[in-house]
């Protein structure tokens, strides 16, 4: 499976934040890009909105890409016919918002306009490929492509197959979001959360114990409540409009003069909400930003990861009552391949 810029088209199904921000990465990469809105005027709108963004990372140097804002203009249209806009594709991008029924019903919608050999990539944040993608007959040409927000300065993407997805596709995806300057990751199989919300919510989760507020202790407050459970029952865009108020009162509610937070138990609470926020931004943001977590590990002892692994190893058989962290879920369950793991690495 194979593609060329020159005779190619990526279409772009939804204008919204994500929706602009692929054909801004695309269009930086010199594809041409058709953006499909089912609202009249508002794929239109959408390169409106482009033109502005472009001219101002021209203005501030930070444009990506060889070519000039004019020149990757000139790859944009607008479309507010499906099948117009899907003529000549081999790759559609969906970017509507985060409604399981919506992304099926827009990939069936596509199925009906495009050949066998075009790849439907989702660029849902949570659901599963199995579920966004049920509807289509023909699932071995489907793929999750995850951007992280904002796409453009944020290059990382998730790509996660459909249990029927050959291994074309993969590759085809991996080295079309490589060509234009993303950093793109394999999932070998789907797993709610793909990999980085994860990864994220492990150090949510363990910042929320640090900090000692519990959700029932956030949820006391009777407003944050009513925003909390409106951001949990409407569609993941609609809940922008909640994101300004939410921190506002967050901030009022959350944090006491002191810069403690108000729901911390003060004697058993470990540190407050703005010095956790601390510990990411001016230390681990910093150090992963240019080194990840296993990398860090391997460097980080004398003799490697074989030591790292040795030391977990025995930590875990000799300390586990006494070692909180290790006696979580993820080591035990690590375990049962430790063994062959440092006996590779030692022969």
């Amino acid at each position: 499976m194979s593609h060329s810029k020159e005779t190619k088209t990526i279409t772009i199904v939804g204008s919204g934040l994500i929706g602009r921000s692929w054909a801004m990465v695309f269009v930086s990469g010199g594809y041409k890009v058709k953006i499909y809105d089912n609202q009249p005027g508002q794929a239109a709108k959408a390169i409106t909105e482009i033109r502005k963004q472009l001219e101002e990372l021209q203005q501030a140097q930070m444009l990506r890409g060889s070519l000039g804002v004019s020149e990757q203009l000139a790859l944009l249209s607008c479309h507010d016919d499906l099948q117009q806009a899907l003529e000549g594709a081999f790759f559609v991008q969906e970017s509507v918002f985060e409604e399981l029924e919506a992304k099926q019903s827009v990939f069936q919608a596509v199925e009906s306009h495009v050949g066998e050999d075009v790849v439907l990539s989702s660029s849902t944040s949570c659901l599963l490929p199995s579920n966004v993608f049920s509807r289509i007959q023909n699932r071995s040409r489907c793929i999750i492509s995850h951007p992280v927000n904002p796409p453009y300065y944020v290059r990382l993407v998730e790509l996660v197959p459909h249990p029927d997805t050959v291994p074309a596709v993969m590759e085809l995806a991996y080295g079309l979001m490589t060509e234009v300057g993303q950093a793109p990751v394999r999932l070998r199989k789907e797993i709610d959360g793909f990999a980085l919300n994860r990864v994220q919510y492990a150090i949510i989760a363990e910042s929320w114990r640090l900090v000692k507020i519990s959700i029932e202790d956030f949820l006391h407050n009777s407003t944050l409540n009513v925003l909390f459970l409106a951001c949990t029952t409407v569609p993941k865009l609609q809940c922008i409009r909640y994101t300004a108020k939410r921190r506002e009162l967050i901030h009022s509610s959350c944090l006491a003069p002191s810069g403690v937070c108000a729901y911390t138990d003060k004697e058993d609470g470990i540190i407050s909400v703005e010095d956790i926020d601390l510990v990411m931004t001016e230390g681990l943001g910093m150090r992963y930003a240019f080194i990840g977590p296993i990398e860090t590990m391997h460097l980080n002892a004398p003799q490697g990861m074989s030591r790292v692994l040795l030391l977990l190893l025995f930590e875990y058989t000799n300390s586990i009552a006494t070692s909180p962290l290790l006696s979580s879920p993820p080591l035990p369950r690590a375990l049962p391949w430790l063994g062959d793991v440092l006996s590779n690495m030692i022969s």
